[in-house]
């Protein structure tokens, strides 16, 4: 019945906004344990990680933060599964502002009010886009998720995410990515919107796998896990390198901007969710998308700009909301657009006039 069929969707929304902000908050926290673990190699003055070095493996707090993101990983696993992928990719936000307090607190990395700002900009961007996310195609089985990337839009997408991939690790990689935490930042994320893919179409199997079908005998499966493992190693590998060379506050909204791009135009391209969408949810899907990339914006511009008192208005200053505005003080001088042109201009006229006659 169609009251039975609504409950079971709406269980398995909640489940997979339970796993999905859960997902987020060990997530969060994977980045911060792996940085204190980079750090503290740093201090051992043992290879570091942007260097090609593979000291943190004998780390056990980087093994901690690889564990909670594998917890993350696992729950965002399970959301996928269980929600739309336009559901589940947005909340990532609240990872950045996990990452973001708990650095601030255990890192002592300063987050200045800008980024503050952003973080709470990413929340409300991230709400808007869930309360106004797509609804994907149906893929209820291996053989509709096999025809789905059969699709040529998605077979020149990945073609073109491997390609961007390899230059990136090949050529920009060693050129720029000391100085420019977009290159493995791009490598992770593109990988990543892969690995989604990946993701989804497991899901769809354990499913079946649990409903009695002989899942095990499909040769798909096998590819996407496959193809899972290769894409989480490159993306682990790759956000080391940024961990270590760039702040985490940095690295994790960066990362979780470029991320969302590609995970949402992965999904478009594969599940096509845009066609069946209404006027008002794709401007509010773009609104809230935009509104996270203005919170990404104010929390990466504005890292090392210190906010003190004295930049706010002098009737906002703490102890000096009493005085009086320097506009309105009855010893300012006038304003030049004040003062008439015309002596001035016999002032000059008379001095000129007294140097000639000094000259005779």
């Amino acid at each position: 019945p169609a009251g039975q069929r609504a409950g079971a969707m709406g269980a398995g929304f909640g489940l997979g906004l339970g796993l999905a902000l859960s997902s987020s908050a060990f997530i969060g926290s994977s980045f911060v344990l792996k940085k204190k673990g980079l750090l503290r190699l740093c201090r051992r003055g043992r290879a570091r990680a942007g260097q090609g070095g593979h000291a943190y493996l004998r780390e056990w707090l980087w093994w901690a933060g690889l564990l909670c993101m594998g917890v993350g990983e696992a729950a965002n696993f399970a959301a996928y599964a269980f929600a739309p992928a336009t559901l589940v990719t947005p909340l990532g936000a609240l990872s950045v502002l996990v990452s973001a307090v708990l650095s601030s607190t255990f890192l002592n990395e300063q987050l200045n009010v800008h980024g503050k700002i952003g973080c709470v900009l990413s929340i409300l961007g991230s709400t808007v886009m869930v309360i106004h996310a797509p609804q994907e195609e149906e893929v209820s089985s291996l053989e509709s998720m096999a025809e789905k990337l059969k699709d040529p839009g998605f077979i020149a997408f990945a073609v073109c995410v491997l390609v961007s991939s390899l230059l990136l690790i090949f050529v920009a990689g060693p050129r720029y990515g000391q100085s420019n935490v977009l290159v493995y930042v791009l490598v992770c994320s593109a990988i990543g919107s892969l690995s989604v893919s990946c993701v989804k179409g497991l899901g769809i199997a354990l499913k079946e796998l649990f409903s009695g079908k002989p899942v095990l005998k499909e040769p798909l499966g096998w590819v996407l896990l496959v193809c899972l493992v290769i894409c989480i190693s490159i993306q682990i590998n790759y956000l080391n390198k940024a961990l270590d060379i760039f702040n985490t506050s940095v690295v994790t909204p960066v990362y979780y901007v470029l991320f969302t791009t590609a995970v949402m135009t992965c999904s478009t391209i594969l599940f096509k969710e845009w066609q069946h969408m209404v006027l008002d949810n794709i401007v509010g899907s773009v609104s809230g998308f935009l509104t996270i990339v203005s919170g990404i914006f104010l929390l990466h511009a504005f890292r090392d700009m210190p906010f003190s008192p004295s930049l706010l208005p002098l009737f906002l200053q703490p102890g000096r909301a009493g005085l009086h505005p320097p506009w309105s003080s009855a010893d300012r001088h006038q304003s030049c657009q004040h003062q008439p042109l015309l002596p001035s201009e016999d002032k000059g006229s008379q001095s000129t006039e007294e140097e000639e006659k000094e000259e005779n």
